[in-house]
C-alpha cells in the first residue's frame, strides 16, 4: 500500500478548516506552528486569532512589547515559547527586513525554531521537501510499521526521522506532512483510535497484532519535583503587591504576589517567621487568614507546584504597590490568574 497517497486521500476529505491552511505566509505559519508545540488545535485556535487580529505581520508582533505579548499569551503555557516568538519577530523584522528565510537550515536558526517547527515552515510555505516529525507523527509511524523503539531515546530520533523522510511525497511536502499530523490527531488518536474506519487497517502492524495500546514505546520521566508556593496577598483594601518572576525559573518574566517557597507545606507560625514575610508587613499590625486550607495543585510536565494564597491585611495605608482594580492587567501564570477571578479583583 502506498501509505503517503491513501493518508493525503483521507486527508482530502476530512481535513479541518483552519485558517493557517489557506495561506503559505510564513509569519503566519510560524504563529501556528509555535503555539501548537504541546498544545492541542482546540485550546491554541482562540490564542492564533487573538495574535492575528493584534499583530497582523511580523513587524506589529516586533514591535510590541514583551508585558504586552506575555498578557496575550496568558493561559498558554509554556512561556518561553512567547519570549523567543518575540526574539525571532524583532529578529526577522529588523535584520531581514521581515522576510523568513525559505530553507530549513536558515530557519532552525531563529531563536524558538527547532527540527519540527523548521522543518514545518520550509515545506508548507517553500515546498522543501523537509519531513516534519511531531507527537502524532511519532504515533502513526510506531503503530503502521510496528515500530517499538522509544519514541523519546536518541535511537528513536534519528531512526523515525529517516523513515520520514523516505516517506514524504516530495511532490507536494507540505500538504503530505499536514496530513499525516492530522491524520494522527483524529484518525489514529492516542486513546480509542477509530481502527474500524481506518484506510490503513489492512496493512497496520499494531492492528494486526493487537499492539494497539503499547505503541508507541515512551521511556518514561524523570522523578517529578513537588514545590510548595505560599502567595502573600498583601494588601490595604486599595492597594496589593506584584513582583515580576526574573529569574531562569518557570514562569520567567510573569508577574505574581510576593512569593515564600518552602521545601513542604508550612503553617501560619512558621510563615510569620520568614523573612520576606518579615519584610513585607515592617512591624505593621495586621490580620492574616489563609485563603485556601487545601493546597492548590497547578501540574507541570516534571514539577507539581502545590500552592497556597494567604491574604495579609495591613492595618495602614501602604506607600508603594498597585490599585487593586490593576491586577488583571499584568500577565501572571494561569493558576494566579484562577485566584484573581476567584478573588475579585
Amino acid at each position: 500500500m502506498d501509505f503517503s497517497r491513501v493518508v493525503r486521500v483521507w486527508y482530502d476529505i476530512n481535513k479541518r478548516d483552519l485558517p493557517w491552511r489557506s495561506t503559505k505566509d510564513p509569519y503566519q505559519i510560524w504563529l501556528s506552528e509555535i503555539m501548537l508545540q504541546q498544545t492541542r488545535v482546540e485550546q491554541g485556535l482562540p490564542y492564533y486569532l487573538k495574535f492575528t487580529e493584534r499583530f497582523p505581520t511580523v513587524f506589529d508582533l516586533a514591535n510590541a512589547s514583551e508585558e504586552e505579548i506575555l498578557k496575550l499569551w496568558q493561559g498558554l503555557g509554556y512561556y518561553s515559547r512567547a519570549r523567543n516568538l518575540h526574539t525571532t519577530a524583532k529578529k526577522v523584522a529588523f535584520d531581514l527586513n521581515g522576510i523568513f528565510p525559505d530553507n530549513y537550515k536558515e530557519l532552525k536558526e531563529l531563536k524558538g525554531i527547532g527540527d519540527y517547527t523548521a522543518s514545518a515552515i520550509a515545506s508548507i510555505c517553500f515546498d522543501r521537501p523537509t519531513p516534519v516529525v511531531d507527537g502524532n507523527v511519532y504515533r502513526v509511524f510506531s503503530r503502521y510499521f510496528g515500530i517499538d523503539i522509544p519514541i523519546n531515546s536518541t535511537k528513536g530520533i534519528q531512526y523515525f526521522k529517516k523513515l520520514a523522510e523516505q516517506l514524504i511525497d516530495v511532490e507536494n511536502p507540505g500538504e503530505y506532512n499536514q496530513a499525516v499530523m492530522e491524520f494522527g490527531a483524529r484518525q489514529c488518536k492516542p486513546k480509542s483510535p477509530n481502527c474500524d474506519v481506518c484506510p490503513l487497517q489492512h496493512s497496520c502492524v499494531a492492528y494486526s497484532e493487537n499492539r494497539i495500546v503499547e505503541l508507541p514505546v515512551k521511556l518514561k520521566k524523570g522523578k517529578v519535583k513537588q514545590r510548595y508556593f505560599n502567595y502573600l496577598i498583601v494588601t490595604d483594601n486599595q492597594k496589593t503587591l506584584l513582583q515580576q518572576r526574573t529569574k531562569k525559573d518557570i514562569w520567567q518574566n510573569l508577574y505574581e504576589f510576593p512569593l515564600v517557597e518552602s521545601s513542604e507545606e508550612i503553617n501560619i507560625e512558621k510563615l510569620k517567621e520568614h523573612r520576606v514575610f518579615l519584610d513585607l508587613t515592617e512591624g505593621a499590625s495586621y490580620d492574616l487568614t489563609l485563603y485556601n486550607e487545601e493546597a492548590k495543585v497547578h501540574k507541570l510536565s516534571h514539577q507539581h507546584i502545590h500552592t497556597r494564597f494567604w491574604i495579609v491585611t495591613l492595618h495602614k495605608k501602604m506607600k508603594t504597590g498597585i490599585e487593586r482594580k490593576d491586577v488583571p492587567d499584568y500577565p501572571v501564570p494561569v493558576l494566579i490568574a484562577n485566584f484573581v477571578e476567584d478573588f475579585g479583583f
